[in-house]
């Protein structure tokens, strides 16, 4: 059973990551006084008769320090990439130049960056939340493995179990406040 757990306790690993990474993702797409390409990744595009991510239909690139460039492949929907991305609700105002769309970025006032640290907090919350529900399930599984009397778990190896299923949270949320920590430095200092 020893060696079920150590594959039960990778998988619960790899769950967290999951979390962590997306919580990256959505840090990425927080705008920052710099430009990042994972600005505007999550944008949907109305084209070909579909909704598509702006990535299918474009490439993003930095142009400059404050600047994006989205170069449209297919000059149809270039106007619904503009519309795209000024409906956004990041506050782009893009200008179009033929088949490339240029994205300047304003620099953040003190309100916005407060509130893209709120928001920054809301997806760290979110992510803890997501945590601790593996965590919840993982602790019920070992008690199921404790109570059933096939699976010959033990008391003390139940007890070490959630010791360490815990401190794995334990850790994981710690990655989770040091990545928020490190985000809302970059929002306030760039």
């Amino acid at each position: 059973m020893a060696a079920d757990f150590a594959e039960y306790k990778r998988d619960l690993q790899r769950r967290m990551d999951g979390a962590l990474e997306t919580l990256k993702k959505e840090f990425a797409g927080l705008r920052t006084g710099r430009a990042s390409p994972a600005l505007l990744e999550p944008i949907r595009v109305e084209a070909y008769g579909n909704v598509q991510p702006l990535v299918q239909v474009s490439n993003i690139s930095v142009a400059g320090p404050g600047l994006l460039s989205v170069q449209v492949w297919d000059k149809s929907v270039v106007k619904a990439v503009e519309i795209a991305i000024r409906d956004s609700g990041l506050g782009l105002n893009p200008q179009t130049e033929g088949q490339v769309i240029r994205v300047p970025l304003p620099p953040l006032t003190t309100e916005r960056r407060n509130d893209l640290v709120k928001t920054a907090a809301k997806y760290a919350e979110a992510t803890r939340v997501a945590m601790r529900g593996v965590r919840r399930d993982a602790m019920e599984t070992v008690k199921g493995w404790e109570k059933d009397k096939k699976s010959e778990v033990s008391q003390d190896d139940a007890k070490r179990w959630t010791d360490e299923i815990q401190k794995m949270t334990d850790q994981s949320i710690k990655t989770v406040d040091a990545t928020l920590a490190e985000k809302e430095k970059d929002i306030r200092t760039s």
